[in-house]
């Protein structure tokens, strides 16, 4: 049958399983609208404020969901909108796909009204991306940007399709959506050399990232740690592969981490790195980290072996096919002098003081994860109040944690926040918990959570500085605190009422778990604005690599 390249991209969208796409219209995308309109009973699109939120609200129903998440905009500021929200993506390998409109054929490289060059602005920061010039490619083109985003190593793939091409005419034939695995094909002498490697260690430590998570492989994870008796840590993308009571949990890993991952990293025999990238977050000197253990690196991209950090065994290979490989060649082990110790250091790690007269964010997280219960999705923004809630989340799930890792987009949350609202569909409670820096950024999101109704409780730790760059400067520039003070005067209460939300504003713990109790009895969206000491730091701020002398000292 014959279809416009408009209807088209509706089709094979439909095809690819997606129900809901994010966006915001546009001259150079009317006619895909228009056919957004006809298909409406089977596309959910969500008109966000801003198309940067509507890159992070793809982004969050990706991260949720697992599947790919899909955003619309127009030509010129429209595309050009969507690169924070594309960077982010492909920072922390989310599977994204973005189509923006572009101007006719005949126009591009005319400087036309509303014309950029998006894919050349975006080539760093996708996968791959695609200008469909002929509506006969369209349908096809489409089908690879799917397969790409999720093939491998997942992340985004933008689409730009120009005017004309989605008026123009083209046969149209309906395929099944691919199955877009990866094949692991490791020789069964390398798995065996790695688990003999393991087999032999006094002192093995797990450190994992993201790539479990994408991989699903949590339960081979966990299996493993419980065969051969391994404390793990991990990094901000894979909170809640291991639970926050597992005896085995070391917690975060990295300047913004606890003593006790740090120190265990640092004195162990044997390093299993599953799906991360030894950042400079985690790895900053890569002299000191883990300087007394062989490296074993499992990823599913071969670029990153060997990149930041020289390791004695990599394993090229999805995270879960690795586990399943490596677990039947691996002794069930128990290490109880090793336990012993890091149980000795979990003791000796940092421990924050409750005051109840205020709002101390320990205790604030403590309060929300009772309150919320086991079931809440987290969304945060990026600065201290993101590192408190890695910190002291009770976390207990993979991808309840949702946040900007590589990139460390401040405005991030709200976005995501409304994506994952959508990806689950409204079954679960989304809590976004964000600063006063990072809200100014994108609170206009607000009027989308109140437009669809979401019941996202938002909680703003709000100390009105710019708390981390601040910490920063007390501690490494001589307290000269250099434009981390902007002197606002918002009241978030009555900007949330003027939204159409609903607003408190708490400067106690019994006020913050009054506001959030009513909170959740709501139905749309609500603020709570607790007033933090600006002075409260994230405690400990390790070197990133550091020695165990290096965090004593520290």
């Amino acid at each position: 049958m014959k279809l416009t390249g408009a209807d088209i991209i509706a089709e094979v969208l439909i095809e690819q399983g997606v129900d809901t796409i994010f966006g915001y219209p546009g001259g150079a995308v009317l006619n895909i609208y228009d056919a957004l309109y006809k298909y409406s009973d089977q596309i959910r699109h969500v008109m966000t404020a801003h198309e940067q939120g509507a890159a992070h609200a793809a982004d969050g129903y990706a991260r949720l969901t697992g599947r790919t998440g899909v955003v619309l905009s127009t030509s010129g500021p429209g595309a050009t909108n969507l690169v924070t929200g594309i960077a982010t993506a492909y920072m922390d390998s989310i599977p994204m796909v973005a189509i923006t409109g572009n101007v006719g054929t005949d126009l591009i490289g005319k400087d036309s009204f509303q014309e950029v060059f998006i894919t050349g602005i975006t080539m760093p920061i996708t996968k791959h991306n695609y200008t469909v010039r002929n509506v006969d490619d369209l349908a096809d083109t489409l089908r690879d940007a799917f397969r790409i985003a999720q093939s491998g190593r997942k992340g985004p793939v933008l689409v730009d399709v120009p005017k004309d091409v989605t008026a123009a005419l083209a046969e149209f034939e309906r395929k099944p959506a691919g199955r877009y695995g990866y094949v692991t094909n490791i020789p069964d002498e390398e798995i065996r050399q790695v688990a003999e490697a393991l087999n032999a260690s006094e002192r093995p430590v797990i450190y994992f990232g993201g790539g479990v998570v994408a991989s699903g492989a949590g339960e081979q994870l966990r299996e493993l740690i419980e065969k051969a008796d391994i404390p793990a840590a991990y990094t901000l993308m894979a909170a809640g592969v291991v639970g926050y009571e597992d005896p085995h949990n070391l917690g975060l890993l990295g300047m913004h981490g606890g003593l006790v991952s740090n120190i265990a990293v640092d004195q162990a025999d044997l390093v299993l790195a599953f799906g991360t990238r030894f950042d400079d977050r985690v790895a900053s000197d890569t002299n000191k980290f883990a300087r007394n253990a062989k490296l074993v690196h499992i990823d599913i991209d071969p670029s990153e072996v060997n990149k930041n950090v020289r390791v004695d065994y990599s394993l090229v290979g999805d995270a879960g096919d690795v586990l399943r490989a490596m677990l039947p060649y691996v002794k069930e082990t128990r290490h109880e002098e090793w336990m012993k110790w890091i149980n000795e250091q979990k003791k000796a790690d940092y421990q924050p003081v409750d005051d109840d007269s205020v709002i101390r964010p320990h205790q604030l997280m403590r309060s929300l994860c009772r309150m919320a219960g086991e079931d809440a999705i987290y969304v945060t923004d990026v600065g201290q109040h993101q590192m408190w809630a890695a910190q002291y989340l009770r976390h207990v799930s993979p991808r309840s944690f949702l946040t900007s890792g590589g990139l460390g987009t401040m405005g991030y949350g709200y976005g995501a926040a409304i994506g994952a609202t959508f990806g689950c569909k409204g079954e679960r409670r989304v809590i976004h918990i964000t600063g006063d820096g990072s809200f100014h950024m994108n609170m206009n999101e607000a009027c989308t959570a109140v437009s669809y109704n979401l019941p996202i409780i938002t909680v703003i730790m709000n100390n009105q500085v710019l708390g981390m760059v601040r910490q920063w400067q007390t501690a490494f520039y001589g307290m000269r605190y250099s434009s981390t003070d902007p002197h606002r005067k918002t009241n978030f209460a009555k900007v949330a009422e003027g939204f159409g939300a609903k607003g408190f504003h708490c400067e106690t713990l019994a006020e913050f778990e009054a506001a959030m109790e009513q909170a959740l009895k709501e139905n749309g969206p609500v603020w709570i604005d607790c007033r933090i000491e600006k002075d409260e730091k994230v405690l400990p701020m390790i070197p990133a690599g550091a020695s165990v002398e290096d965090i004593m000292l520290n």
